[in-house]
């Protein structure tokens, strides 16, 4: 696909060029990830700035967007990544290998400073992303503490987030200190803090959080604002916009064996019990749930096939840093398993649940699409949808953007769907953008495939 930027992704991109170590808080759907992938093409094969690059990212943008995202691109064709995912001995083996680019997830940095620690001279990387760069925001953490020792060796740093204040200012420092090492708010925490804010809440002997103080805000944004650039979606977007996304969820190869056994024999056994599907709409309704995550059984329990998509949705949660989700569920099982991995998620059940989403005081909201359509109106509470499992009808789906996506509604829709890679899902989601009849489509191809 041809790259064509727009004219806030050709500012982002010359930042980067004019200041080594800079900070590009642009919010989600925005196109930070080929804005840094074209950058860092350019550092290495038109300017000659830069050998190998670092990117850190959560897990499963570590193992997906960025080699996606470069892949997709005609102009990034030339660059190799080699991603240290895995076991110790996978890592190792990435590590070793020839790239341009290596892409590590972020519970894994402890892991990879005292691995280069041990080899020569240690760190080989002349460029470092760090993608969510909110999430090194604690000082304390273990991540952030190896990474700053050796940081200050790359040539460039790049930091990435449309979050850098998720809990307040308190949190900027840690990520500015790995862009610049302390240069513009201190070398250390305990000064940040004294400098721009006051004690809040505490007791005799413990201080629990703090307040900034009065020009404390307009301080620190001046003494960053020379390396990081911030863009909101509504300055460069006509608003209201939607952005749809889809977020690839890849099954083991364990389950993805399981599910192709269960497609092609429709038959499945479980130590819990079996799962059978004796008509073509059966089949297609248990492979919808397979993708999801679990399926039931005859007696109206079910069994976990994989926990791919809740991993998704918690890292799509973390990522809004705090921003209301709204969240479509297909099964009762997946409202159960979304419940006991997010405990402050409240199902949407009555008035009371619109009045709280709308005046902010839900953080997920879970609903069935068949009973959140028409007549609600949850603009006010949020602008992201995540479906964790989609519906075959159209009419359901498009109300149930709508609740969202609507007059009213003051910043732009984000709609996530979690699609679990070779399964129905991704069928499902062709029909919805009115590019097959899926069942039908299915059926065929199961015919095709299998020969029945």
């Amino acid at each position: 696909m041809k790259y064509s930027p727009h004219k806030y992704q050709e500012l982002a991109e010359e930042h980067i060029y004019e200041h080594p170590r800079c900070g590009l808080f642009l919010e989600m759907g925005l196109g930070k990830t080929v804005v840094t992938l074209t950058a860092l093409y350019n550092l290495m094969y038109d300017r000659f700035e830069i050998g190998k690059a670092l990117v850190i990212a959560p897990l499963r943008v570590a193992e997906d967007t960025w080699s996606r995202e470069s892949e997709k691109w005609d102009h990034l064709q030339g660059l190799t990544i080699s991603k240290i995912l895995g076991t110790p001995t996978q890592r190792r083996r990435a590590l070793a290998r020839e790239a341009d680019i290596y892409i590590i997830n972020r519970e894994n940095v402890v892991w990879l400073c005292d691995e280069l620690s041990q080899v020569g001279d240690g760190w080989m990387f002349d460029a470092v992303v760090i993608d969510e760069l909110s999430s090194f925001k604690s000082p304390k953490a273990q991540r952030f503490r190896a990474l700053r020792k050796y940081i200050s060796r790359s040539n460039r740093v790049i930091g990435l987030t449309g979050t850098p204040a998720p809990n307040g200012l308190i949190d900027l420092w840690s990520q500015i200190y790995l862009l610049d090492g302390g240069e513009r708010l201190g070398k250390t925490i305990s000064g940040y803090r004294e400098r721009y804010f006051t004690p809040n809440q505490r007791n005799q002997t413990t201080i629990f959080n703090y307040k900034p103080k009065p020009e404390a805000e307009d301080s620190i944004n001046q003494k960053i604002s020379d390396i990081c650039i911030s863009m909101k979606a509504e300055d460069w977007l006509e608003l209201p916009e939607r952005i749809d996304s889809v977020q690839t969820v890849t099954l083991s190869p364990k389950e993805m064996a399981a599910y192709e056994k269960f497609e092609r024999e429709q038959y499945i056994q479980f130590i819990e019990g079996e799962v059978t599907a004796a008509t073509a709409a059966a089949l297609t309704g248990k492979l919808l749930q397979f993708s999801n995550g679990a399926m039931y059984l005859g007696n109206g329990d079910y069994v976990k096939t994989s926990d791919k998509k809740l991993d998704m949705l918690e890292e799509l949660v973390e990522a809004a840093s705090g921003k209301p989700v709204l969240c479509f569920y297909s099964f009762r099982h997946d409202l159960e398993r979304i419940k006991e991995r997010f405990p402050n998620a409240r199902k949407l059940e009555s008035s009371q649940d619109i009045s709280d989403w709308n005046n902010g005081e839900i953080s997920m909201l879970l609903a069935h699409p068949a009973g959140a359509g028409h007549g609600l109106n949850l603009q006010a509470g949020g602008h992201i949808i995540v479906w964790f499992g989609l519906t075959w009808s159209l009419e359901l789906y498009q109300q149930a953007n709508a609740r969202l996506y609507r007059q009213g509604q003051t910043e732009r829709v984000i709609i996530h769907h979690l699609i679990t890679e070779g399964t129905v899902d991704q069928q499902v989601l062709a029909s919805l953008q009115g590019k097959t009849e899926v069942q039908d489509d299915l059926m065929e191809s199961l015919k095709v495939k299998y020969g029945r």
